[in-house]
């Protein structure tokens, strides 16, 4: 840390927060240093970061641009909504560049926030053919990040490699419990007294990504399986609207399947 102190100091760079972690398993170093006062270009302070730390190090100078955001959704709107409240304040933290859906119930909902919405349906096609034509879009609008605010398909390897770490997934229960559809009707069916809401980003196990964010809430014998899809809604939105916010603020490092948040 003395070296990166040091060198930072050198460009006249102010430290304004850092954070640090050892993950003792894998014997790796995780740093995050939030600065103020860039004056020279990224790349050189860059090179010179990776000329004092040991081979193999990755380095990420994240300049405090607003990230653009793709969101991709189905039928459900309560999740969208809560982004585009957000947009529409400046609270996102972020821009939506464009909402992409495989049904068009949520078009009209859009465009009041005047943002594109492009309506490609999955139906009556392959699934390659329908990738091919959501990934045109993504291209088109070059976003950051895509959020799947609800989006009820099961990507390919092919989509997810090309936005590879960049994908972001709500699930609506506390993985690992209750992976796949239907998990609030599993729930009820176990019997459980907690359910919960999970961001993950999106791997090519369903499912099964480097978790984000959780959180959970009490239910008990008298919630149904609708009682619990309500409650859980609104967890769900609290849940994404937290993983959002430290992806966009660069505060998420990725460890295999793991994750290191510095909040």
């Amino acid at each position: 840390m003395t070296r990166i102190t040091h060198l930072l100091a050198q460009h006249g760079l102010n430290i304004v927060s850092m954070r640090e972690f050892v993950e003792e398993a894998s014997t790796r170093f995780f740093t995050r240093i939030e600065c103020t006062g860039m004056q020279e270009s990224e790349a050189s302070v860059r090179e010179e970061l990776q000329a004092c730390l040991p081979d193999g190090s990755i380095i990420e100078v994240n300049p405090n641009n607003e990230k653009r955001v793709a969101v991709m959704v189905s039928r459900e709107y309560h999740c969208l909504g809560e982004i585009l409240i957000h947009h529409y304040f400046g609270t996102l933290g972020a821009s939506v560049c464009c909402v992409i859906g495989n049904h068009s119930h949520l078009e009209a909902f859009t465009r009041k926030f005047s943002i594109p919405f492009f309506h490609i349906s999955h139906e009556e096609k392959p699934k390659e053919a329908f990738e091919k034509e959501v990934l045109a879009v993504l291209e088109a609008q070059q976003p950051d990040y895509i959020v799947l605010a609800k989006f009820m398909r099961i990507l390919s390897p092919d989509f997810i490699a090309r936005y590879e770490q960049r994908i972001l997934n709500i699930h609506h229960s506390f993985l690992p419990a209750f992976v796949g559809a239907q998990p609030y009707r599993q729930a009820f069916e176990r019997g459980v007294k907690l359910i919960g809401a999970t961001a993950h980003i999106v791997t090519n196990n369903l499912d099964e990504g480097p978790i984000i964010a959780q959180q959970t809430i009490p239910v008990n014998h008298t919630f149904g399986v609708k009682e619990m899809i309500k409650a859980g809604k609104e967890i769900e939105k609290a849940v994404l609207n937290k993983a959002m916010q430290l992806l966009f603020e660069d505060r998420v490092f990725l460890n295999e399947n793991k994750t290191i948040v510095f909040e």
